[in-house]
């Protein structure tokens, strides 16, 4: 039997629908949790797709992805309000 995991040691992966509310209680929501958990996903993210032996264009493919996705919503006001201008 594997030993028992206390719910804030769990990934969010792990959790149960009904301990989600529960779960995300228990987060560090402060500047530096947030800092930490930031810091964790990209070290996560490059040591998963970035630093690895023999690479391929995933990787660098998702930061451009995310990259095209952000530079949208930063114009799309801009975008929004030129949209039923015709020529002009």
């Amino acid at each position: 039997l594997p030993a028992a995991v206390l719910l804030k040691d769990m990934k969010l992966m792990d959790v149960k629908l009904g301990q989600l509310g529960s779960w995300v209680a228990m987060r560090d929501f402060t500047p530096g949790g947030i800092l930490g958990a930031m810091r964790r996903g990209y070290n996560r993210y490059y040591n998963k797709y970035i630093n690895v032996r023999k690479g391929g264009l995933g990787g660098l493919s998702m930061v451009l992805a995310g990259y095209v996705v952000i530079s949208y919503m930063w114009s799309y006001s801009h975008v929004k309000h030129d949209r039923r201008r015709k020529y002009h």
